[in-house]
């Protein structure tokens, strides 16, 4: 069983800045009935992976012999080609579009022959359920996969059969994934894209990856470049289900060479591994169950332990990030801090552009609850682009909404209110039904000094 954690990265941003009574009308306000229409990304733009062939033949190794608890798996298991999809329950409206937009990035990049069927002897069952559902069966858990089921009330009795245990699996035949049907839409597209990847390759999630969805700080909304290698490395001809780590480390160096030479010109950078302490720390941090100021400690934790293993990745930002967040509503002073802190680990490397972007958005709260609008808009014009070509409509709209704000600041108004608008369609298929999107906009604009001088 893999499950998709409901602890992220957080676009919830007005923690970052006293927030003012929202009893007033503001410029953010839309004053319409009817918002625009819900806006889509057309065309993916997957980037190869830069970095080495070597460090990538460790990384496919670490995320196929193990689980996400750290219990190793003996056997490499896969799909035997064709592979078949259904769709059960009562999927969402904009899931079809997604999930063949998926099915056609998975045949094109990663070279996996699947496509979809009616039949109910599919190899993958995709059962769209309630969040309300999801969570009886799994409190954490945002969306999951479990093998040799098909659908949710096999669950408990395949749980206490064994029958939902990976461990011991050489051969994948049947599997079920169960995503929400009443959530956003980028939501249930994001749980497509991880669950899927899950269902056909890596069961392991790795922090060290910086480039991947295969990382439970869910920084990448949709399969990476990286991540197509990794799965067209998984259903390459010369592995084999059943196969021992040692036998795939012997043949992955020749896959992986044919399938991406650019890795070959590239250094091995060897990062470190990420201790347990991190990761439990960490998901203590920012999981649920756990009291504010023992997150706070936890937080505190997983700092130590990153400055101790004398990392300068985006674990170290992401310890900082961590920690401001749970600071935000106690010493803005001190979480603004630790979002700089972590903006500067990320600024030393041109590949944490995505990772920036989320960091932008508190630099760019605060920035404009001090009235600087031209700071602002520094810290949000860089990250639209990149948002936007990471597929992540949430992050874009939030960025947009923040810049509209900021250019509010600088007097230029028709420019805000363009930005404005132009954001209300991603924020649509990144945060739902017209409720929640002008809740954001209330979110965002009271942040504003200017809130109430109409």
């Amino acid at each position: 069983m893999y499950f998709r954690f409901l602890i992220p990265f957080a676009l919830a941003i007005t923690a970052c800045a006293p927030l003012p009574d929202t009893g007033t009308a503001t410029r953010a306000v839309v004053t319409d009935t009817t918002l625009p229409p819900v806006k889509r990304f057309a065309t993916p733009h997957p980037t190869a992976p830069a970095r080495s062939n070597r460090d990538i033949t460790h990384d496919f190794l670490d995320l196929s012999f193990a689980l996400e608890s750290g219990r190793a798996l003996p056997y490499f298991s896969r799909f035997e080609e064709p592979i078949t999809l259904r769709v059960t329950g009562k999927p969402p409206a904009s899931m079809t579009a997604d999930l063949n937009a998926l099915l056609k990035r998975l045949r094109d990049e990663a070279r996996i022959d699947i496509r979809l069927t009616n039949s109910e002897n599919a190899n993958i069952t995709i059962q769209a359920v309630t969040r309300r559902d999801i969570r009886r069966t799994l409190p954490q858990a945002a969306c999951f996969v479990v093998p040799n089921i098909s659908s949710l009330s096999q669950y408990k009795s395949a749980r206490r059969s064994g029958a939902a245990n990976w461990i011991d699996m050489k051969e994948r035949k049947k599997i079920a994934i169960f995503v929400p049907n009443d959530t956003t839409p980028q939501e249930t597209r994001d749980c497509l894209h991880e669950e899927l990847a899950q269902a056909l390759g890596p069961l392991n999630d790795l922090y060290r990856l910086p480039d991947s969805v295969f990382n439970d700080d869910d920084v990448h909304a949709v399969l990476t470049g990286f991540d197509m290698t990794i799965l067209r490395a998984y259903y390459d001809p010369a592995l084999q289900t059943g196969m021992t780590r040692e036998q795939v480390a012997e043949r992955l160096p020749k896959i992986l060479a044919r399938i991406n030479p650019r890795g070959e010109r590239l250094s091995p950078q060897f990062v470190k591994t990420t201790p347990r302490s991190w990761i439990e720390a960490i998901q203590q941090a920012l999981g649920p169950g756990t009291s504010p100021a023992n997150r706070r400690a936890a937080a505190r934790r997983a700092l130590d332990v990153a400055q101790q293993e004398e990392w300068d990745d985006h674990r170290l930002a992401f310890s900082h990030y961590a920690l401001g967040r749970l600071l935000s509503s106690s010493d803005i002073n001190a979480a603004h801090t630790h979002y700089i802190y972590a903006d500067r680990v990320l600024a030393r490397y041109p590949t944490y552009g995505p990772h920036r972007a989320f960091i932008a958005t508190r630099l760019a709260a605060h920035a404009i609850s001090a009235g600087r609008g031209q700071e602002a808009l520094n810290f949000t014009e860089p990250y639209i682009d990149i948002a936007a070509r990471h597929e992540n409509a949430a992050l874009l709209s939030t960025l947009m909404l923040l810049q509209a704000e900021a250019l509010d600041l600088e007097g230029r108004l028709n420019d805000a209110g363009t930005v404005r608008l132009d954001s209300l369609g991603w924020a649509r298929y990144g945060f739902g039904p017209d409720w929640a999107v002008r809740a954001k906009l209330r979110e965002i604009s009271a942040i504003s000094p200017l809130k109430g001088s109409t």
